[in-house]
């Protein structure tokens, strides 16, 4: 059959307030137009959707039938019609990020803290990778955009746009004082114990990068799951670790950790937001995005 939803949309009426006339004043046109709609339509089903009298209409059996599907029916366009308007009015909605820990702390955690307190209706899912773990989760369609680390490859479907620059410092516990005060080189943090993120990270490929350009070897000798794992062991004086200056603030203040001075400053590395170069975002994520680029 091929009845229309307009059709459908005046027996919804009618046969709800079991009047035409009502029907007709809701929908602004006319009794006659209902009457004639009506009769269309139940000339294509083939049957008698509506008995006459004096005092009105009434559904019949098979009437009665259809009205309990139609009913349902706009129910749940109305549902979703409703949640579309709470959805759009920023009421409600689900943004997913992945991101890498050093791009979550330095760039993410703040603009979410805004974010939540504008849109509190907004749940937002957050899930924490390696840079190229959290691309694969981009490209798989389980998250709406990726905030993560340079260096990266990017495939011809994603964008990527550089949201801020980060500056990483090497530290060290208190077990390497002899370190202390010193002018460093690349060759001189070679010789000592290194904590770092592992093969799969961003983070790992920058600095193989760096310490290859001189001629030196980058094997971490103990390798991180995160990047938070990083200042805890190099406090337990595991070896020397590089994190963002932020991080290291608050343990060089206390004098847990010791900052360490390099004769050429590790380059600045670009923290990145990444998305899809032809998907639609909703407006939950298209605000959220909005928020990151302004950062």
């Amino acid at each position: 059959m091929n009845i229309s939803y307009d059709s459908y949309r005046v027996f919804y009426y009618a046969a709800k307030y079991r009047s035409f006339t009502q029907a007709a004043k809701l929908l602004g046109g006319s009794q006659p137009n209902v009457t004639r709609s009506m009769k269309l339509l139940e000339a294509a089903l083939g049957c008698q959707l509506f008995a006459r009298s004096r005092q009105g209409v009434r559904l019949t059996p098979e009437g009665e039938t259809l009205y309990g599907h139609i009913a349902l029916a706009f129910a749940h366009i109305q549902a979703g019609e409703n949640e579309i308007a709470s959805m759009q009015g920023m009421q409600s909605g689900v943004v997913t990020v992945a991101a890498s820990g050093i791009a979550l702390r330095c760039c993410l955690l703040p603009v979410l803290k805004d974010y939540r307190s504008k849109y509190p209706g907004v749940r937002v899912r957050v899930s924490n990778h390696a840079t190229p773990q959290a691309i694969a989760v981009l490209q798989d369609g389980l998250a709406d955009l990726a905030v993560v680390t340079m260096p990266l490859h990017l495939p011809k479907s994603l964008r990527r746009r550089k949201l801020m620059e980060i500056q990483e410092v090497p530290v060290a516990g208190t077990a390497f004082t002899a370190l202390a005060g010193r002018i460093l080189t690349l060759a001189d943090l070679a010789d000592c114990p290194l904590v770092g993120l592992g093969p799969q990270s961003a983070a790992f490929a920058f600095y193989s990068q760096i310490f290859s350009s001189q001629g030196l070897p980058y094997h971490p000798d103990i390798e991180t799951a995160t990047s938070d794992q990083i200042l805890p062991m190099v406090r337990s004086n595991l070896g020397v670790g590089f994190v963002p200056e932020s991080f290291a603030k608050d343990g060089v203040l206390s004098g847990t950790l010791l900052p360490l001075a390099l004769q050429t400053p590790i380059p600045k590395r670009a923290v990145c937001l990444v998305q899809q170069e032809h998907q639609p975002l909703s407006a939950a994520a298209r605000e959220l995005e909005a928020m990151l680029k302004a950062f």
